[in-house]
């Protein structure tokens, strides 16, 4: 029946009263196809109903490049989808979320692949880290915010030096005197 048309009587599936032709619904046609192949304009709206995400979909959603997610899945820190149904699902979409999470807290992709693995496990918790790591951490982010004030100070006076200037500017969206 693939490829087949079938005849609708009396108007029929977007027919005028005299017999219409129309496609045989196939798995292989979307609603939109058989609609447009019929002459039919779909005007109710159905909820998409979706059995994953594309890599493509994925990497747009988590702000992040294809390449990026394959290089996890390299790393054994997603799963590896391959071919025309390589769709991602909704778990596999929370572990991006939490790679990325773990990465901006400055963890290591290993320590990341451990916390997954315990998740996998059933570890509750946002972040399975031990109180040990997560004091490192604490500890690391501090001193890289204490590297970032001074350098901020440190080019906040050059700025007042070079431009006489009582203050610099404090935000980064601070207007220029035309130089670029």
């Amino acid at each position: 029946m693939e490829n087949e048309s079938r005849s609708h009587k009396r108007g029929g599936i977007g027919g005028t009263g005299e017999d219409a032709r129309v496609p045989a619904i196939s798995a292989g046609f979307t609603i939109a196809e058989l609609a447009q192949e019929a002459g039919v304009t779909v005007r109710a709206r159905m909820p998409a109903i979706s059995a994953g995400f594309t890599i493509a979909e994925l990497a747009q959603e988590a702000g992040v490049t294809v390449r990026a997610l394959r290089f996890y899945q390299g790393k054994g820190l997603l799963p590896r989808r391959e071919g025309q149904a390589a769709l991602f699902s909704q778990d596999d979409r929370n572990s991006v979320e939490f790679i990325l999470r773990g990465k901006r807290l400055g963890f290591t992709l290993a320590e990341i692949r451990e916390m997954l693995d315990a998740r996998a496990r059933g570890v509750v918790g946002t972040l399975p880290v031990t109180r040990k790591k997560c004091s490192e951490q604490i500890k690391l982010l501090e001193q890289q915010r204490n590297d970032i004030d001074r350098a901020l100070a440190e080019l906040r006076q050059i700025y007042v030096d070079m431009f006489g200037i009582a203050e610099a500017p404090r935000k980064a969206d601070a207007t220029t005197d035309g130089e670029g």
